[in-house]
């Protein structure tokens, strides 16, 4: 490839941050919000123009459970989320906790900027990293973010990722890993949202989910007329009055990481789209027939990319042991789900969700996230939420969901407002005393020897 050389290499610098958030998916928010609560001056960055990630940009039309089927276990900020969120739909009643439950987009933005705007933490939107400067090798000394502005470099005294994809640890010298061992990754989703649909005969009819034998999908993936439709997997939600939100459908190969790959991949999700509302209306004609395509997501429904290497990897065996750890700043029972790879999928319509104790934990059970998966080894000023934190393959496929996120991006900030009052070491922290500080706040944190 060819290189260009700037004309103006010098570019305006704004260092009166002392924690910069690089994300505002659910893990950003909280993140910013819990370093902003914290008492540390807080900037989160944000590539679109609406915060909340696959929740809001994503069309991701229901959370998976916020509680291990006894209490609710993912901290203070998500139970605000989660609650406020539910307040605004009259359809779900006011004592369901458990479960998937359906969630509001439109109401989720609204609450997330409420959220941040009134903790202090200031967003700037339509803003992308697109560089990192290093101070000396392990610190970053600035992130170069580019928006109607042109260049900026912004500094802090510690930086939160959480883009997802790990491009701040990563382009600062981070180590990774990425998808498995061939570097393959799980199949990605495109979210859609149908309206005018007869809701009354959707759930009068067979279920579309793909654990349903005798689901439409099953045909829909063998019929000819809708090539695009290589499996079953089907979860669909009535978000609102005649109106309903699909997270359906796999693409394989595609790489959130890659820009030529991506962009592929929002175009052809939004033929599988069409496609498959077109499958609906043929297959559920009572439910379906008279509906149109209302929008596909602006963001494509990445499960994985990059997953850093921090002081701890976390592993399927802390998984299965329902592991707990002293520095533990987060508690997780989501079942480990990681979507079928392509050859996993004969004839492209099999899925495997097999309820067994592989992947799923029984009522009151989860396991601990230390600290240290936060960290990544090498950077002392940089910590990591979200989908991208320190875990082996098997493991993400649990700590990648939505309610997890939130619960490891407040932790995050707090510990990165504890980090910016001293060295900005985030591997200094004091375990302890961010502990103490979750707790205070509503983690559901027990004691390791009480677990």
């Amino acid at each position: 490839m060819a290189t260009h050389r700037l004309k103006n290499a010098l570019l305006p610098l704004d260092d009166s941050w002392d924690v910069i958030v690089i994300g505002g998916g659910p893990a950003g928010c909280t993140a910013a919000i819990a370093a902003a609560r914290a008492g540390a001056k807080t900037l989160l960055v944000e590539a679109t123009g609406v915060l909340g990630g696959m929740g809001t940009s994503g069309l991701v039309p229901a959370w998976c459970p916020f509680t291990d089927g006894i209490r609710f276990i993912y901290g203070d900020l998500a139970k605000q989320v989660f609650d406020r969120c539910k307040a605004g739909m009259p359809h779900i009643p006011a004592d369901t906790i458990h479960g998937h439950i359906t969630l509001d987009g439109e109401r989720l933005k609204r609450i997330y900027d409420d959220m941040v705007g009134t903790s202090g933490a200031v967003v700037r939107f339509h803003t992308r990293l697109a560089a990192v400067e290093m101070d000396q090798p392990g610190i970053v000394a600035a992130v170069i973010c580019a928006n109607k502005d042109g260049l900026t470099a912004y500094s802090a005294r510690v930086y939160i990722d959480c883009t997802g994809d790990a491009d701040l640890a990563t382009w600062a010298g981070a180590d990774y890993k990425k998808g498995d061992e061939a570097g393959t990754m799980q199949p990605v989703t495109h979210c859609c949202i149908i309206s005018n649909v007869d809701t009354e005969a959707l759930e009068k009819g067979e279920s579309l989910h793909h654990s349903n034998p005798n689901s439409p999908g099953w045909d829909m993936a063998q019929d000819d007329e809708f090539p695009l439709i290589r499996d079953s997997g089907i979860c669909v939600h009535v978000i609102g009055p005649g109106t309903v939100g699909c997270n359906a459908l796999h693409q394989w190969g595609i790489d959130s990481t890659d820009p030529e790959s991506a962009s592929r991949g929002l175009a052809t999700g939004r033929l599988i789209a069409d496609q498959f509302h077109r499958a609906l209306r043929k297959y559920c004609p009572e439910a379906f027939g008279e509906s149109y395509l209302v929008t596909t997501a602006p963001l494509l429904g990445i499960r994985e990319s990059r997953r850093i290497v921090g002081d701890y990897v976390l592993t399927f065996d802390d998984f299965k042991a329902r592991q707990s750890f002293p520095d533990e700043i987060a508690r997780n029972c989501y079942q480990v789900d990681v979507h079928p790879s392509e050859e996993e999928m004969p004839e492209a319509i099999r899925q495997r969700h097999e309820p067994t104790d592989r992947y799923f934990y029984g009522k009151g059970e989860s396991h601990g996230i230390p600290y240290r998966c936060l960290t990544p080894k090498g950077l002392k000023n940089v910590l990591v939420a979200g989908r991208s934190i320190s875990t082996d393959r098997m493991v993400q496929g649990s700590t990648r969901v939505m309610p997890v996120c939130l619960a490891m991006g407040e932790a995050a900030g707090t510990a990165a407002a504890l980090a910016a009052s001293g060295d900005g070491d985030v591997h200094a922290v004091d375990t302890g005393d961010l502990r103490r500080q979750l707790k205070q706040h509503g983690a559901y944190l027990p004691d390791v020897d009480a677990v």
